[in-house]
């Protein structure tokens, strides 16, 4: 989720986790719509069986009814107990102190079959082996809850910024630099580690009658979040820890040189240059170590080189090695029959160590990453709230395309996951963030995607980040503009609506090359991080003579570890990529992202779209839908409910997204860096007001004969006029509405 270097990161995930425990805002007293807008105010919903939208009959009855989560055949995606396909629209979710029986009854309608817990397990106290038992409840009653809609869970327990335990509590001292990096190599904090998760996993759920360790509706269990020894966070570890880690890297050396002297001998006597560290030692049995800068740097002599290769490989197995081993114990040892993901981090420099980092994860069944979308964000807050006075850019990914986040070299025979990301505020450009997600999810096999995140039971209002300071909420998406485009992009994704393509890039790479960190023939861009990042914005990667990074926008890009790197393949991407025009079309031919005029369209049997500058882009005409919008940005898409495809289909969604802000926003321009930008001059008050829609959509060979406005829960409203059209259907979208039927 800024990184000077080390601290910031932990204070904004504590801020964030303000953000998911914040009372529930009041409703908000019945608002003037500004010029040109329309206030969102929707009543609560009841669930009512009249809904025309409602998604929950697409969950399971009861979440994990034919068992638990498992791989498919051939380890890239994730089916149901009874072996059914599985993908999964899923969420970070922390509504705990809520209604959480309304609460997944309101997730379930909207699509998500997924929720990850992010919590902190670590002990509240002095004892070292204890547990939060309030996390653990929040836990416990969560997948109850979740279960009864449908709606699987994945679990996450720790994260280094906000753990608790401390060298007093009998743990490794790292020199004030918190506990990053400890979890792999700190044998005590492991057995800890241990400890917390079999109190959670094997003690008997109250609320279900039954431990989670042998409940399938607990799905995926996310051993640690965001750290990594390749990650700057580990040049950080000083005092009795970094003896230890010295110490256990002059194990690694022996035991492949035959002793430290060899060792040093094969590296030609090199060492970590400056005040990095003390030097090896080795009457006392340590070897120094190189930073993780240095690990990303190729312009040292050949024999440093040779070292680095070492320290390289000695992180990556000892982090494979912790995952292993508690992978190992949550199967043997507490019988448990989750999936388990190692990670979900990035590293030192993603172009010549992710392969590395995600190497580290094949110790278990799934991959993962977080990686977000935003533009710069200069504030005192930055990380966490949005003031009076912040300064930020607003760029939509439609002009950017690259900075996609499910933009993912995925890892053969392992599915993948982004287990945190969204559209973050104060970006505006958001309604195009699930159309996107679910077309090149559906593209490339991403497996599940969590948006990131609710506090709240139902629909967020605009309000405090925290609770306390006057401001508005960054790490949101409960609001309009992202959850309320949610139902017509899952239904799409889950129902398989668009085509997989077949790789577009295919890399094979030896574990040497791993260690040498030689360079890839494409790499996966940082994302964004405003609170580890200098200026928040995704860090692209360079890679010399490289494949066009394009290419994750054709079709899947996927790498074999342990492979043979005479097999690695791109195919002929001049076919689907114009630089010159600046178009880039799927190998399946159901996508095309215009990055020069920031369009893209989705043309699939069952649904079809477009998302982006649409009052620039003229009337979009699609295989069975045009769409025509007087709206300078919009997001159109339209998707068959009955499973047919869209020319034989008798009922249909039509949902449209624009833009929204808080009641009362306002900006004046001002630079961002060297960017132009804007600057806050008010953060605003709820509700939210929503840019009127200026959209008409015709609709051919459908079999259609009304159009029903639906409310913000799905309820209908009132009847539009249907007009005949050449070979179909069209109609004047409402200006104030998210959803149409046509039946």
């Amino acid at each position: 989720m800024t990184h000077t270097r080390m601290v910031a990161g932990a204070l904004a995930l504590l801020a964030v986790g303000l953000v998911l425990a914040a009372p529930a805002l009041a409703a908000p007293a019945p608002a003037v719509a500004e010029e040109g807008r329309w206030a969102f105010q929707p009543a609560k919903d009841t669930f009512s069986p009249e809904s025309l939208l409602d998604l929950r009959s697409l969950n399971e009855k009861v979440a994990g009814e034919g068992g638990f989560v498992a791989r498919s055949k051939d380890g890239n995606d994730f089916v149901l107990g009874g072996g059914k396909p599985a993908r999964f629209w899923a969420l970070n979710d922390g509504a705990f102190d809520k209604d959480l029986a309304r609460h997944a009854r309101f997730l379930a309608k909207r699509g998500i079959n997924m929720v990850r817990f992010h919590s902190n397990i670590t002990p509240t106290g002095a004892d070292l082996m204890s547990i939060d038992t309030k996390d653990r409840d929040h836990l416990w009653k969560g997948v109850a809850a979740m279960k009864q809609e449908g709606i699987y869970v994945t679990y996450s327990p720790y994260w280094a910024g906000p753990a608790r335990v401390k060298p007093s509590m009998g743990i490794l001292d790292s020199g004030g630099n918190g506990n990053w990096g400890l979890l792999f190599f700190d044998k005590k904090l492991q057995e800890a580690y241990k400890s917390w998760m079999k109190q959670v996993l094997t003690e008997t759920n109250p609320y279900t009658g039954v431990p989670l360790a042998h409940d399938p509706a607990l799905a995926i269990i996310q051993i640690q979040n965001e750290d990594s020894l390749l990650f700057y966070t580990s040049q950080g570890i000083k005092g009795t820890a970094r003896t230890e880690l010295r110490r256990q890297f002059a194990q690694w050396a022996a035991q492949k040189y035959g002793s430290l002297e060899k060792a040093r001998q094969a590296w030609g006597g090199a060492a970590p240059s400056g005040d990095q560290d003390a030097p090896d030692d080795v009457a006392r049995g340590e070897l120094g170590l190189i930073s993780a800068w240095e690990l990303s740097q190729h312009r040292f002599g050949e024999n440093l080189q040779k070292r680095c290769a070492d320290t390289m490989a000695f992180f990556s197995e000892t982090m494979y090695a912790f995952n292993k081993m508690i992978g190992d114990y949550l199967r043997k040892d507490l019988g448990c029959k989750q999936l388990v993901n190692a990670g979900n981090w990035r590293t030192a420099d993603n172009v010549v160590m992710l392969d590395a980092e995600r190497w580290s994860y094949g110790a278990n069944e799934v991959m993962a990453v977080n990686r977000y979308y935003g533009g710069a964000h200069e504030g005192k807050f930055k990380g966490w709230a949005i003031v009076a006075g912040d300064r930020f850019t607003d760029p939509s990914v439609l002009l950017q395309p690259r900075e996609l986040p499910v933009s993912l070299k995925q890892v053969e025979g392992f599915p993948m996951m982004v287990t945190e990301s969204s559209w973050v505020p104060p970006q505006g450009y958001q309604s195009e963030g699930p159309m996107l997600v679910a077309a090149y999810q559906s593209l490339t096999g991403v497996d599940a995607y969590y948006w990131f995140a609710t506090g709240e039971e139902g629909w967020r209002q605009p309000g405090s980040a925290n609770g306390f300071l006057p401001s508005e909420g960054k790490w949101v998406c409960a609001t309009p503009m992202l959850m309320g485009q949610w139902p017509a992009a899952a239904l799409l994704y889950r129902l398989g609506y668009v085509k997989k393509g077949p790789p577009a890039v295919h890399e094979e790479r030896t574990l040497d090359e791993l260690w040498q960190r030689r360079m890839p023939i494409i790499a996966e861009d940082a994302g964004y991080d405003p609170n580890r990042d200098k200026d928040g914005l995704s860090k692209q990667s360079n890679v010399k003579n490289g494949v066009n990074p394009l290419a994750y926008l054709v079709g899947p890009v996927t790498v074999k570890y342990g492979g043979d790197p005479a097999r690695s393949m791109a195919i002929d991407l001049s076919k689907y990529i114009d630089e010159a025009n600046k178009t880039v079309r799927s190998d399946t031919g159901e996508i095309e992202m215009d990055y020069g005029r920031g369009l893209c369209t989705l043309n699939a049997p069952k649904a079809q779209g477009a998302t982006g500058f649409l009052k620039k882009a003229g009337a979009v005409k699609l295989a069975d839908v045009t769409i025509a919008s007087g709206n300078d940005y919009a997001t159109v898409l339209v998707v068959s409910m009955d499973g047919k495809p869209l020319k034989a289909s008798g009922r249909i969604l039509v949902q449209v997204g624009t833009t929204e802000r808080p009641t009362g926003w306002k900006t004046r321009p001002a630079k961002v860096g060297a960017k132009d930008g804007e600057e806050i001059v008010d953060f605003g008050k709820a509700p939210w007001q929503i840019v009127e829609g200026d959209v008409t959509v015709t609709v051919r060979g459908a079999l259609v004969k009304s159009a029903t406005v639906l409310d913000p829960n799905g309820m209908p409203g009132r009847k539009l006029p249907l007009e005949a059209a050449a070979g179909g259907k069209t109609f004047k979208f409402p200006p104030d509405a998210l959803y149409v039927v046509l039946e």
